[in-house]
């Protein structure tokens, strides 16, 4: 029979921490953002331009209530937030529909923008760390995680909110994708699934210090890379192949690749 002394632990436990909603209202919150800018998603219609601004309000107090709690673990202000981030959705759907373009102009298999923002989960992921990383900008405590950490769930791609990355990104396919708090990407980069910009090193006293890689414009990284270290820098207009496992910086221009060697028998000829 367990202890009384334990169930009084956990009773009293979530009353000392703030009343932060459940982490499926957070991203509920974050869902809804985007089925409101990106309309594709749902093939909903408001009946008019006032009752689309009134749900748009009604998003901006549900965002308040949401970080007025979470701003209460580190005693910040939060009273403006909501609003300074609404002021910014232009922006942010300004620079998302840059990714879309990416990936719609860079994939093949694309056959339209519309399948891009319906499909994929690479631009789904992308969402998600867009505006985890515009609110992780304005000081807001776990909410950008817990929205990263729910595009993760659903995508397998690992994107730190923290991280710093540039226009027209893109994703392709994206399982496995790890992209560290401290990186940097630069504009028109492209990575495909399995890819890893890590730290050399997780030791706690690197908190807060720059732990891992800078892609620069115009790089391709292919399936199963991994780039560490925060002093890598990765040139613009460079392309690492798949496989590759790099710990220092490599030019601008250049090719990085991984040569296994291939052994191939035909069976027949050996039986």
């Amino acid at each position: 029979m367990m202890e009384d002394h334990f169930f009084e632990h956990i009773f009293k436990n979530p009353l000392e921490q703030p009343n932060i909603p459940p982490n499926e209202v957070i991203s509920n919150w974050a869902e809804k953002l985007i089925k409101v800018i990106f309309p594709e998603n749902t093939g909903e219609e408001f009946a008019d331009i006032s009752a689309l601004k009134q749900y748009v309000s009604g998003l901006e107090l549900e965002l308040f209530m949401i970080i007025s709690a979470s701003c209460k673990l580190k005693n910040s202000e939060c009273k403006n937030v909501a609003g300074e981030f609404f002021a910014g959705l232009p922006e942010l759907y300004r620079i998302l529909n840059t990714d879309i373009s990416a990936i719609y102009e860079g994939d093949p298999a694309a056959q339209s923008r519309f399948e891009v923002i319906r499909t994929y989960p690479g631009f789904y992921a992308i969402c998600f760390y867009r505006i985890a990383h515009l609110l992780y900008n304005f000081g807001i405590p776990l909410v950008p995680r817990i929205l990263t950490e729910h595009a993760h769930s659903k995508t397998g791609i690992d994107i730190h909110p923290a991280a710093s990355i540039g226009e027209y990104f893109y994703i392709d396919h994206g399982t496995g994708i790890v992209i560290g708090e401290t990186s940097i990407i630069g504009r028109y980069v492209k990575f495909y699934q399995g890819v890893t910009l890590g730290a050399l090193s997780v030791k706690k006293v690197l908190a807060g210090s720059k732990r891992h890689p800078t892609v620069e414009d115009r790089v391709v990284i292919y399936s199963g890379a991994t780039i560490l270290g925060g002093d890598t820098v990765i040139g613009h207009d460079s392309i690492v192949g798949g496989n590759v496992w790099l710990t220092e910086s490599i030019e601008p221009f250049s090719t990085a690749y991984h040569s296994p060697i291939i052994t191939i028998r035909n069976h027949k000829e050996t039986s």
